[in-house]
């Protein structure tokens, strides 16, 4: 690391311990977080970190057979038995890497705990109620390949897509021919996500085992949705299957900062309202939020009726919200992202209804004529 590079880590830290006395703008703070992690050499300059084996447990964040933060559970919602579940997930998690290499390394301890404990824990664990989840780790990309794109960027995002290919092959030959799944991720993993959804499952026999897709937080437009995978429609109701759903959460003021994801695709984004699960922009009031459940703080209850929301223009806009419990790391991010940035918590505000549309959707499935 240059000398450059630790002064900006330094200046970041020196940053983020002023963040909360509001000494620091949100785009002032977001550029040097940035230059911090944009890598200081040519994609190959760097020798990438060695790929995952996925024969092996240490290289899954989650895995049905074994106990880990994918079985946490709300209060009053207890998680299924996952070695009986008849549908399985599979979990791809967003960026948790914060350092300035290209790629990540999965063998790295401290960052597969953040991994754990921000993304699988909080999101996969949605998915518990019904089905058994498995969760790859892979060589996530640099945050900065989303948000500023290069062609080293791009490199950086085809190795980690190369790891999530593998390891969904891995996860259907574990869990056998034929059994229904759920495709799930946020972020970064909603891109290596909806790549999976064009290369390995439209046009497949693994289509007709798909239950739905659920791409959370990236730039899934309906168009391109219907470009790269024609018979994976965007979902219209509650019930519907072979279908993805997808929103992006703001507030109705948010400006955008350095770390939004860059846009090349203008064309307007698919919103899926998760209070309702319909696209046509019909307002969802907070009575119908099930409950927002936050697992990485100390109550663990469903907080019922915590936010509304309504699409607007492709964006999931959030006018009512309660107050969301962030430790110090999240409200740091939350300052960074910008005000009305509901990216870090869009699993977690819509979470009862997530949890109970994934059951809806398997019994629609399994009530399918065989």
């Amino acid at each position: 690391m240059s000398r450059w590079k630790k002064a900006a880590r330094i200046a970041c830290w020196v940053g983020l311990a002023v963040v909360a006395a509001g000494w620091i703008s949100a785009r002032n703070l977001g550029a040097l977080v940035r230059f911090s992690m944009t890598p200081g050499v040519a994609f190959e300059a760097e020798t990438p970190p060695p790929a995952p084996d996925y024969a092996s447990p240490l290289h899954w964040s989650a895995l049905p057979e074994r106990e880990d933060l994918a079985d946490r559970s709300p209060t009053g919602a207890p998680a299924v038995d996952q070695l009986h579940a008849a549908v399985d997930v599979f979990y791809v998690h967003p960026t948790s890497y914060v350092g300035s290499r290209w790629n990540a390394p999965t063998d790295d301890a401290a960052l597969n705990e953040a991994t754990d404990r921000v993304a699988t824990g909080i999101q996969a664990s949605a998915f518990n109620g019904c089905c058994a989840v498995y969760a790859p780790r892979y060589r996530q990309a640099n945050g900065t390949a989303f948000t500023h794109p290069t062609e080293d960027g791009a490199r950086a995002i085809r190795l980690a897509y190369d790891d999530v290919r593998r390891a969904f092959a891995t996860f259907n030959s574990k869990r056998g021919a034929g059994r229904p799944f759920i495709l799930a991720a946020h972020s970064q993993g909603t891109v290596m996500a909806e790549r999976l959804l064009d290369e390995e499952i439209s046009g497949t026999p693994l289509r007709n085992q798909l239950v739905a897709a659920y791409l959370v937080g990236a730039l899934v437009t309906v168009e391109g949705l219907h470009e790269r995978a024609p018979d994976v429609a965007a979902c219209r109701s509650a019930d519907d299957l072979h279908c993805a759903v997808a929103w992006n959460a703001r507030g109705p003021e948010h400006v955008p900062t350095e770390l939004d994801l860059h846009r090349t695709d203008t064309r307007e984004r698919l919103c899926t309202n998760p209070l309702s699960w319909r696209i046509d922009g019909t307002p969802a009031s907070a009575e119908l939020n099930l409950g927002a459940v936050f697992l990485e703080s100390d109550n663990p209850a469903p907080r019922v009726a915590f936010a509304d929301a309504r699409c607007v223009d492709g964006t999931l806009i959030v006018s009512h919200i309660g107050a969301a419990p962030r430790d110090l790391p999240s409200r740091i991010l939350d300052h960074v992202m910008g005000s009305g940035n509901y990216h870090p918590i869009e699993y977690q505000l819509f979470f009862m209804n997530l949890r109970q549309n994934a059951l809806t959707r398997v019994a629609a499935f399994l009530a399918m004529p065989k």
